[in-house]
């Protein structure tokens, strides 16, 4: 195993003060996300949102930026979750693509909550972001500021020049494959599991090598047949 953020000392258990502030912000995430989904997102006011969970707008301000992050906070705590763990990852001689693709599972697993609540926020998430451009741009203006930050420490854990292009390459990768596993999760018919993405996401990731060696003319042209990394993830299923 390479990645290994579990070896941080574990989080002190957080004050009333502290479950306060995650009570409002989970309440203003799911409030955001019903009301958004039933009547659009400009069809709804900061000033209805508030009423609705009884805050005020400066209690809103102190969690969120904007409506556009209250939206897509489900997707963000997971990256930042990544963002917060390449501090602690534990590379070796492992290719550093391999470490942040174990490292986002891991940090995908932490989401699982056993009730299915995260599952609901991040489908609605990413049927709001599909029809809402300025939820769909946030989201794009979050990932480059996180993968420029993951970039910065991968640079300088791994002691490369901050002009390698390596690390940015390695993590786009994976954030390309979490997308894709993202989409073809969401078009599933039926309820969507957590375990179900996860499983996308594996699948995500031993598609990348042929993703980098296909070429046009049939399926596998210029792939050679499965490589062996996406044979054994093919087995492992």
């Amino acid at each position: 195993m390479t990645a290994d953020p579990s070896s941080a000392s574990a989080p002190e258990k957080p004050s009333l003060r502290e479950r306060k502030k995650l009570k409002t912000r989970a309440a203003l995430v799911d409030t955001a996300l019903e009301l958004f989904t039933q009547r659009g997102f400009d069809g709804v006011t900061l000033d209805e949102l508030c009423e609705a969970v009884e805050v005020s707008k400066r209690t809103f301000f102190r969690n969120f930026a904007s409506k556009e992050q209250v939206a897509f906070t489900p997707l963000e705590t997971l990256w930042n979750g990544l963002r917060d763990d390449v501090e602690h990852l534990s590379f070796g001689r492992a290719p550093v693509l391999e470490v942040l693709e174990e490292a986002l599972l891991a940090a995908l697993a932490r989401m699982d909550d056993g009730g299915g609540a995260w599952v609901t926020r991040v489908r609605l998430t990413q049927e709001l972001a599909e029809r809402t451009p300025s939820i769909a741009a946030y989201g794009f203006q979050y990932c480059d500021r996180t993968s420029a930050v993951v970039e910065a420490t991968l640079q300088r854990r791994l002691g490369l020049d901050h002009g390698d292009p390596r690390p940015r390459l390695a993590l786009d990768l994976v954030v390309a494959a979490f997308h894709a596993a993202l989409r073809a999760w969401t078009s599933k018919p039926g309820a969507l599991t957590h375990s179900d993405l996860a499983a996308e996401l594996r699948s995500a990731f031993t598609a990348i090598p042929g993703a980098v060696t296909f070429s046009g003319g049939s399926p596998d042209a210029g792939a050679g047949g499965p490589s062996e990394r996406e044979a054994r993830g093919r087995a492992g299923r």
